[in-house]
Order: C-alpha cells, then structure tokens, then sequence
C-alpha cells in the first residue's frame, strides 16, 4: 500500500490528518505538483484526472479522491469513527462535510485555482470566478462562527471529517490572504486554535 502525496497541498493533508487520528502509518511517495509531475504520463495512468492524494493498494487497485481514501480507512480501521456511529449520527457528519467541501472548501480552492498563476497553464481560469469566490469567502467563515456557536466541533460534539475538511480549508485560505478574525469570529477562532492543537493537524 502506498499514498501519493503532496506537502503543498490542502486534500493531501485532509488524508494525512485523517490517517493521523486513526493512528495509521502509511508509505508515502512525494509528487512535485509544482514541477507538473501529477499531470505527466506515468501518473496520469494511475490517475487520469490528475489530482493528488491517490491511495494504490497492494493489490494495484488505485482509489482516488480524497473523501473515498478517508473512506476506505474508516471501513478497515472504524475506531476512532470520524464519519459518525449509527444512522442519524453518520447522516449529520456526512451532510457537514458535504457543507464544507461543497461550499467552504471549494469557495477558497476556486479563487486560487482561477485566480493565482499557478494553474495559469494547468487549467482554463475563469477570473471572474475568483472575483466571486473572494467576495463570498469572508461569508464562508461567518458561517463557521455562526455553525461553532451551537457545538463544539462542526458536526456535533465529536470530532469528525467535517473537521479536518473545515481545518485545512481555514489554513489554506491563508493564500487568498484571509484569516479569523478573533474578535469578531470567537466561535471560529476558539475551535480553530483547539483543532489545531491536536497532534493530527501537524500531519
């Protein structure tokens, strides 16, 4: 079994933190996303669609997007349950986490994506994309204050997925030169600083 990673990038890290709270070692093969590496032949016949983490069992099967890598470990190795126990509770954690990704986490990667000369020759940018993604980006984190002053974490009062997708979509936003703003988003900055602390987010 091997992951390919990425130390630059947001969804390999959701992967790292996840198998980090699951206390999971897993080989890992560095892929330099900066050097184009993830789009050249040889990787893309693992993964045609290019992105990075990709999980390659010993079997050769090849299980990409980050959401399914997290899936599969939680199948083989279910304690600590990041995605929820029993059918109400795994329902909550699954709709939290679609809200992150879908919304707060794709908020923050489209304005980069499209916005940043970095993707300039990877994808077709859409810059009027990245205008409206930074307009409602600072929303995105009201909603996390406004969400994290009814629970503790983002789907409840456990930890879960939802919370490392939130964690690393905050810490990424920091290339759209957007933080928390402490004295207006306590909510948000009393969990960032607790999820932050634990071992996992240093992964």
């Amino acid at each position: 079994m091997k992951l390919y990673d990425s130390k630059t990038a947001p969804n390999p890290r959701r992967v790292r933190i996840f198998l980090a709270e699951k206390g999971i070692s897993v080989p890992t093969e560095p892929v330099d996303i900066a050097g184009k590496q993830n789009r050249g032949a040889e990787y893309a016949k693992k993964n045609p669609m290019f992105g990075v983490p990709i999980l390659e069992l010993d079997d050769g099967t090849i299980i990409a997007e980050t959401m399914a890598i997290c899936r599969y470990f939680e199948e083989t190795n279910p304690n600590p349950p990041l995605f929820g126990t029993g059918a109400k509770d795994k329902a909550i954690v699954e709709m939290w986490q679609r809200r992150m990704e879908l919304n707060v986490m794709s908020c923050i990667t489209g304005a980069f994506r499209h916005g940043n000369a970095f993707f300039a020759d990877r994808i077709t940018q859409v810059p009027a994309f990245a205008e409206q993604c930074l307009k409602e980006a600072p929303g995105m984190f009201d909603f996390l204050d406004q969400t994290l002053a009814k629970s503790k974490f983002i789907a409840g009062d456990r930890y879960s997925v939802a919370d490392i997708t939130a964690l690393c979509s905050v810490d990424f936003a920091r290339v759209l030169r957007l933080k928390i703003d402490p004295d207006k988003q306590k909510n948000l900055a009393r969990w960032h600083a607790e999820v932050s602390a634990r071992p996992s987010a240093q992964a």
